[in-house]
């Protein structure tokens, strides 16, 4: 595949690709999983791969919003009224009684709205007597505390289209509605690797010139955090004929391979080498951006399955995992979707950098400030080796080539953390 060519990488690596370059060529190969049949209770975070129809009303009969008194509207007209009192519905009853003039029917939140009522005044607004009357004390209107019949989903209405995500709220209105088992797209299965003579996998004292791996327990972590199923393959050395084998073997377990380290330009960097033996339509990138500029992907010629090649460093590769690896894995799982946020925010702080015809991605702290803005400001030092700086951010701010930006000025930032940016210290009114 030719490469356009990109501005000249100021370290002297050639040509640079364009970062929406890169991720078009990624995204053009990650086609949606075959869709399978699976139970309602097994779907929260899936794809829909087809749609969602109701067959019946919801709520299928008119019922009451309030405990209170099923009665004629018009009866109240006069209120304060008295009213007999012709029994009590809980929910859960079929009505066996009806409400004529001058008559109401003591009702509970749910209970179906007997016949000849139209409204329900709730509970607090009325004095029940010793007689076996009720005062109503004030006038209702025609259907005020009703909830009529498909008041919430209409029969025959699409409920959810065909490539919905399926949101916990989504599986109870799917309960709601009797359903057992959905077609969607199945969650990808994903192998981690960490490539690397110098890593230690797990706790213990670190030889001479050793360090404990970062990139795989953190990746797994991401891939978990973002509804897929990772599986730990491991750590290789830099042994081209050991991470041959670990691909091999993955390929016919997964619907993606990650493997970190090994993808810049470095005499032992053998992931690149063993991608292009093993892959078709692989491609190795110097890309414009700054974490985060290796990075390789192709397809495994004997399963079809692809394969990310992300750099060494640890806030590099969770960087080239954010903009690269996870869109194609959401277009594996059939996602409309593929990237998380981005939203316009405000330099709390000048974001300083030089111009070397790279996008530079910043770690950032974004927090919604009580004028309604969204303020970020670095969370540290920007080295690719600072992991701490990255576990503090929240958001990446995308920072074009240039000087920086200077305070005050706006900046585009990408939201990593779901639960949306910081807020200012406040607190809930008592």
């Amino acid at each position: 595949m030719s490469v356009t060519p990109g501005p000249r990488d100021g370290e002297g690596h050639g040509l640079l690709v364009p970062l929406d370059e890169a991720r078009a060529f990624v995204l053009r190969s990650c086609t949606p999983l075959s869709p399978c049949e699976v139970s309602v209770g097994e779907a929260a975070g899936l794809v829909l791969a087809a749609a969602v129809a109701a067959d019946h009303d919801v709520p299928p009969f008119a019922n009451s919003a309030m405990d209170g008194y099923a009665v004629r509207a018009a009866d109240t007209l006069a209120a304060p009224c008295r009213l007999v009192e012709r029994g009590a519905l809980m929910a859960g009853d079929a009505p066996t009684i009806g409400v004529g003039p001058g008559e109401a029917v003591r009702i509970m939140t749910g209970a179906p709205i007997p016949p000849g009522a139209d409204a329900v005044c709730k509970v607090e607004d009325t004095i029940r007597g010793e007689d076996g009357t009720v005062v109503i004390g004030r006038p209702v209107t025609d259907g005020e505390n009703v909830r009529q019949v498909g008041d919430d989903i209409a029969a025959g209405s699409e409920v959810f289209a065909c490539g919905a995500t399926l949101s916990p709220a989504a599986i109870g209105v799917l309960s709601s509605l009797g359903i057992s088992s959905v077609r969607v797209r199945p969650r990808p299965r994903v192998a981690v690797v960490a490539t690397g003579d110098e890593l230690v996998p797990g706790p213990g004292p670190l030889p001479a010139g050793k360090i404990h791996d970062a990139n795989r327990p953190a990746l797994l972590a991401q891939l978990a955090a973002d509804g897929f199923d990772p599986l730990d393959l491991g750590q290789v050395g830099d042994d081209p004929a050991a991470l041959a084998a670990v691909l091999e073997r993955a390929g016919g377990l997964v619907d993606a391979v990650v493997v970190t380290g090994g993808v810049s330009v470095g005499d032992r960097d053998v992931a690149k080498v063993v991608l292009a033996e093993r892959c078709h339509d692989m491609r190795w990138m110097q890309v414009a951006i700054k974490p985060a500029k290796p990075f390789a992907f192709g397809m495994l010629s004997s399963t079809e399955v692809p394969v990310f090649g992300l750099p060494g460093n640890p806030v590099s590769a969770l960087v080239s995992y954010e903009l690269f690896a996870r869109p194609g894995l959401r277009r594996l799982a059939g996602s409309t979707t593929t990237d998380r946020p981005r939203l316009a925010a405000t330099a709390e702080v000048p974001l300083r950098r030089r111009p070397d015809g790279k996008l530079h991605l910043l770690r950032v702290t974004a927090r919604a400030r009580t004028d309604g803005t969204l303020g970020v400001r670095p969370t540290g030092g920007q080295g690719s080796h600072q992991l701490r700086v990255m576990a503090d951010a929240n958001a990446l701010a995308l920072v074009p080539d240039g000087d920086g930006i200077e305070v005050g000025g706006s900046v585009e930032v990408v939201l990593l953390d779901p639960s949306g940016p910081a807020a200012e210290d406040r607190t809930w009114p008592s």
